[in-house]
């Protein structure tokens, strides 16, 4: 469990950091980038015929510490008080709905 939840926190630092560079910091894309991705490779082992400890040490070792709803929220909370109520509305609007179909498309593959 700790080897795979090592593994997702660096998957998760390193995503983020290649995306937030090439795309700016105006909109946090690199943890929309992850949360994503992530939510896609959930719904593809969802679907899958992965049970039992398997199951818990990926969903819950790996893509729980590569996801993260707490920088998700106080990023968006940053963008609340700096006054980018647009964006804030977008980040959670757009991360919602990209990860319903992220899931929906994983577990359909």
């Amino acid at each position: 469990m700790g080897l795979a939840g090592g593994a997702g926190a660096l998957a998760r630092f390193l995503l983020d950091a290649l995306v937030s560079e090439r795309l700016g910091s105006g909109f946090p894309w690199g943890t929309f980038a992850v949360n994503v991705s992530g939510a896609f490779v959930l719904g593809v082992v969802a679907g899958s015929t992965l049970h039992g400890d398997a199951l818990v040490l990926v969903a819950t070792g790996g893509l729980g510490s590569y996801t993260t709803f707490s920088t998700w929220m106080f990023e968006s909370h940053r963008l609340g008080e700096d006054g980018q109520s647009w964006l804030l509305l977008a980040n959670v609007a757009l991360s919602v709905a990209a990860g319903l179909a992220a899931v929906a498309l994983g577990r359909t593959l």
